[in-house]
């Protein structure tokens, strides 16, 4: 048995962190690079599809393993199980059935669990640990971009990945729905690549809603009868649509910072850093922040539409800003969770892929006004 880290591109700490100058404008701040550590994502922060751009992009990424997946493409099964025996009998099944077939084998569960499909498979050396805590209590870039990246270096030798993935929820509603968000989204965003995941639900343990999750969004159930079609699965597009943007209390209160017809950006920008200097709070934090609202400002004013307003506001542990324009905002409801123009940092599209790495919560809303984006950080 194999234990590996990862390289979370987002929450670090400022020892651990290191930067990378961004290719990006004139925007004058660096973006923060990870650490190191393997299965990793590389420094390079990849593309999201400018908004109103005419149809939908995949999110499936740039390290293309087209050539060698083929038919090898993405399956998404779901286990929703009564007991810790019935998880142990059906995940050790499809682990050694993968390793028997020569794929990779992959756990990303809780610690008790690893112990149990561990010996279940005999101990094999081949079977990858990924630590769960840190995997799924980052952010869901770091998810994707980490099993992106282990796909694709087994399909340069022409293999496939299976692994057991237990998503850590979280505790708020807004966790909640980042992590539903996730499991719907890895539908398109690991489309073209041989990855076959089967994600493991609690159903003693987890809440009515979640357990509708591990439904509505998983093609295929597996129990200890076998695999068969889900009929409760929901077409990710459509799945999307029905989660609502989770209140933030903050919103209703009076801002630190508004601005209600943005005319000098550089101005904005300045004001913005002049007001999160004087946050007691992680410098990491607010300086990943203060970069996330600089992206998705400069966006708002280059693809959006006049007036463009911001409303930023402080509170112990918490940065919350929404930034607004009078257009249609995105329509892709994969926009951020890849990239749309690779490595080429020159094409630009990269702020809300960005965004979402550097933010606990992004939330993308529309109405009759026009379009916003809420960037949210926590801490403590």
């Amino acid at each position: 048995m194999r234990s590996a880290g990862f390289c979370a591109l987002g929450r670090r700490s400022s020892a651990e962190s290191h930067s990378a100058q961004v290719a990006d404008g004139d925007h004058g701040y660096r973006r923060p690079g990870p650490p190191g550590g393997l299965p990793c994502t590389d420094a390079r922060i990849e593309d999201e599809p400018l908004r109103g751009e005419a149809g939908r992009k995949s999110c499936g990424g740039t390290a293309s393993p087209s050539d060698v997946s083929g038919a090898l493409g993405f399956r998404h099964d779901g286990l929703i199980h009564e007991s810790i025996d019935e998880l142990t009998a059906v995940a050790a099944s499809f682990l050694l059935e993968g390793l028997a077939a020569g794929d990779a084998a992959v756990l990303a569960v809780g610690p008790a669990t690893t112990e149990l499909l561990r010996e279940a498979v005999g101990d094999d050396p081949r079977l990858l640990v990924l630590d769960r805590h840190q995997l799924y209590r980052s952010r869901t870039p770091t998810a994707i971009t980490t099993f992106r990246r282990l796909a694709a270096e087994h399909a340069a030798a022409g293999r496939r990945v299976r692994v057991v993935g237990e998503v850590d929820f979280g505790t708020t509603e807004a966790d909640w729905h980042e992590w539903q968000r996730y499991e719907s989204v890895i539908n398109d965003a690991f489309a073209p690549f041989p990855l076959w995941g089967l994600c493991v639900f609690d159903a003693e343990r987890l809440p009515r809603p979640l357990l509708d999750t591990a439904r509505h969004t998983h093609p295929q159930l597996r129990s200890r009868e076998g695999l068969t079609p889900n009929q409760e699965y929901v077409d990710p597009e459509r799945y999307l649509a029905t989660l609502p943007v989770p209140a933030e209390p903050l919103e209703g209160t009076v801002p630190a910072l508004a601005v209600e017809d943005v005319a000098d950006f550089t101005g904005l920008r300045h004001a913005v850093r002049r007001l999160l200097a004087g946050v007691d709070g992680p410098a990491d934090h607010v300086e990943d922040f203060l970069l996330a609202v600089d992206e998705m400002a400069s966006n708002a004013l280059r693809h959006g539409r006049a007036p463009v307003a911001l409303r930023l506001w402080t509170a112990p542990g918490t940065l919350v800003c929404t930034i607004s324009d009078s257009g249609r905002g995105w329509t892709d409801p994969f926009a951020g969770y890849g990239p749309a123009h690779g490595a080429d940092l020159s094409a630009g599209g990269m702020g809300l892929w960005l965004a979402r790495q550097l933010c606990d919560h992004v939330a993308l809303r529309r109405d009759g006004s026009g379009a916003s984006v809420r960037l949210t950080t926590r801490w403590g």
